[in-house]
């Protein structure tokens, strides 16, 4: 059981680094917008949204894809690249899983 617990508080901190990065990313309108733009949200449904796993990996997947908003991120939020790099694999859906764990040893978001 204790095994199930970790995984589950390693998600859980991915969520939060995740929430994070959605409240920064609220913060500037010249990342939000491609952001809305992509994932059909809007501005009033980021709250709600926020609470759905798939749609912080979508928005933890977004950040990843353009090396300029990660590195922002990171720096906003003073974590490593590296701890925003493991949520997103954290979150990923299941078809990615390689069956490793996803975290590196010591990885504890936020």
């Amino acid at each position: 059981m204790l095994t199930k617990r970790k995984s589950d508080n390693e998600r859980d901190s991915a969520e939060r680094l995740a929430v994070a990065i959605l409240a920064w990313l609220a913060t500037d309108d010249e990342r939000l917008h491609p952001f809305l733009a992509a994932t059909g949200a809007t501005p009033d449904t980021l709250r709600a949204s926020a609470q759905d796993a798939g749609f912080l990996a979508g928005l933890l997947d977004h950040v990843m894809g353009d090396e300029a908003t990660l590195m922002a991120a990171a720096q906003a939020l003073a974590v490593p690249p590296e701890r925003i790099a493991a949520a997103w694999r954290r979150l990923s859906p299941t078809e990615f899983d390689d069956g490793s764990d996803h975290g590196a040893a010591g990885d504890d978001f936020p």
